[in-house]
């Protein structure tokens, strides 16, 4: 008896064991089929990659002792009324370290006010630009005239001097990810954002792998993405396609630039296409060129810059201007924080584009 009763023990352990392997287990990359047949639900995607005038970074937008609601629901009221339908958003894990919590409560109340304001949203985890260090509190006022002067990786040198850091980053993805996995608020999860920049290169490449992982332990009903943005990166950018649910990509070149980027996305992924990231002034990637070439091909338009703020993303990545002086040729953004049009003829087209009277 007593030995039947450890075999019975032995067989539920291995039972369990088993369950737990199969609940945890990475799910595959969608299949081809599975992924034009979500985009098909998604009608035409067009938006900002959205971060309040008010915060200069990721943490002063969700920490709690800065996170702005009124400002968030003004803001995407703009973006309502030129009939954009979609934001991307970056967020931070430094912020969920701090207060967990407080931090996924915060998530959810941008994505009741977005809601309120018929835009969907594509959360960002990780990212390679700007600033290699950061620390939770007050962030730094914004540099005059220089682009992005407070913006800060995640999670930067951490990653390198820290290797210990790697748990911490794993349990931030799998519990947003798990809290949001079936919240049809949220279109996709872009899980790095430009993966090797900042002169990193293939450096990026274990967390990259390793964030994939971790999405797919999770298994959230959204996609999950990491957009091609330098094809100089060729291992980051091969891997990025061939392990992506959607094609997500930027590109802040003009007209012909663009469709060459298309048309060489074409030959590598019978997959949607979003382009993540676009409409750079000086660049000439425009509104009036590249956004109804976006819509014409079927590739979801989100441009960088909603309203003009503390990231001082109106001057240009190269071109500081100390004096703060407003420049002649904004670089990014679409609104003044009053709402007012930087170029009102730039939001004609994008209202005749989106269909908004």
């Amino acid at each position: 008896m007593k030995i039947v009763k450890i075999l019975l023990s032995l067989l539920v352990f291995s039972l369990l064991s088993q369950s737990i392997v199969a609940q945890s287990a990475p799910r595959e990359i969608w299949s081809v089929e599975k992924a034009n047949a979500w985009y098909k639900t998604k009608g035409w995607l067009r938006g900002s990659d959205f971060i309040p005038s008010t915060a200069i970074n990721q943490l002063e937008m969700w920490q709690a002792e800065s996170f702005d609601p009124t400002t968030i629901d003004r803001e995407l009221g703009y973006a309502e009324s030129i009939g954009m339908n979609s934001m991307r958003v970056y967020l931070h894990h430094l912020a969920w370290e701090v207060d967990p919590k407080g931090f996924k409560s915060r998530v959810n109340q941008y994505l009741t006010i977005a809601n309120k304001h018929h835009i969907s949203t594509l959360f960002v985890l990780f990212d390679d630009c700007w600033n290699p260090t950061y620390s939770a509190g007050k962030q730094p006022a914004p540099k005059p005239g220089v682009h992005n002067s407070g913006w800060v990786r995640d999670p930067g040198e951490l990653i390198f001097n820290d290797p210990k850091v790697i748990e911490k980053l794993e349990a931030y993805v799998k519990d947003v990810l798990t809290t949001f996995k079936n919240d049809k608020r949220i279109v996709l999860w872009d899980l790095y954002n430009e993966p090797g920049n900042s002169g990193y290169g293939n450096k990026s490449m274990p967390l990259l792998e390793k964030v994939f992982i971790w999405g797919r332990e999770a298994n959230p009903s959204q996609p999950l993405s990491a957009g091609v943005w330098n094809w100089s990166l060729k291992e980051l950018s091969d891997f990025q396609i061939k392990n992506s649910d959607v094609t997500t990509y930027h590109n802040y070149g003009d007209l012909q630039n663009h469709t060459d980027d298309i048309a060489k996305l074409r030959t590598l992924s019978k997959r949607p296409l979003l382009c993540t990231e676009y409409m750079a002034r000086s660049r000439n990637s425009l509104f009036s060129s590249i956004m109804p070439l976006l819509k014409k091909e079927n590739i979801a338009a989100y441009n960088w810059g909603l309203v003009a703020g503390k990231t001082n993303t109106i001057y240009a990545w190269d071109k500081p201007m100390p004096n703060g002086n407003e420049p002649e040729l904004w670089f990014h953004d679409i609104f003044r924080p009053d709402g007012t049009a930087y170029k009102p003829e730039e939001v004609k087209v994008i209202k005749a584009l989106t269909g908004k009277k």
